[in-house]
C-alpha cells in the first residue's frame, strides 16, 4: 500500500468531531451579601451592662455562596458563653439572622473604658 492510500483509509475511518457550538453560560451571582455591605446580625452581645441576644450592627467582610463572615466592631459572643477574639462570625447567606441595614446611620463604636 502506499503512504497515500493508508491516509486516505485512516480519514476515512476516524470519526469526525464537531465544534462545540454550545456557549459558556455564566455562573449565577446568587449572593444576598457582598463584601462591604452593613448588615446587622442576630447574636450575644453586651447592651447597656449586660450580655443580651439581639440585632448588632457589622460588617461584612468576605462573602462566597453558601457563607458570609461578618465583622462587629463590639465584642460578641458564643452561645455558650465565649468571646470571640477577632469579632468574626459566619453565617450562611440565606440565614434567618442576617439582615441588610434600613437605617443610613451607622453606630458609632464607643470608647473602652
Amino acid at each position: 500500500m502506499t503512504s497515500n492510500a493508508i491516509r486516505s483509509r485512516i480519514r476515512k475511518s476516524a470519526p469526525t468531531r464537531k465544534s462545540s457550538s454550545r456557549a459558556v453560560k455564566r455562573p449565577v451571582d446568587d449572593l444576598r451579601y457582598r463584601p462591604g455591605q452593613h448588615v446587622e446580625a442576630l447574636c450575644d452581645h453586651i447592651l447597656k451592662g449586660e450580655r443580651t441576644r439581639d440585632w448588632v450592627h457589622g460588617v461584612v467582610v468576605q462573602a462566597d455562596p453558601k457563607m458570609v463572615a461578618v465583622q462587629f466592631t463590639e465584642d460578641v459572643y458564643l452561645t455558650d458563653g465565649w468571646m470571640i477574639p477577632d469579632r468574626i462570625l459566619w453565617y450562611q447567606q440565606k440565614s434567618e439572622h442576617l439582615r441588610g441595614v434600613t437605617r443610613r446611620t451607622w453606630p458609632r463604636r464607643r470608647s473602652r473604658r
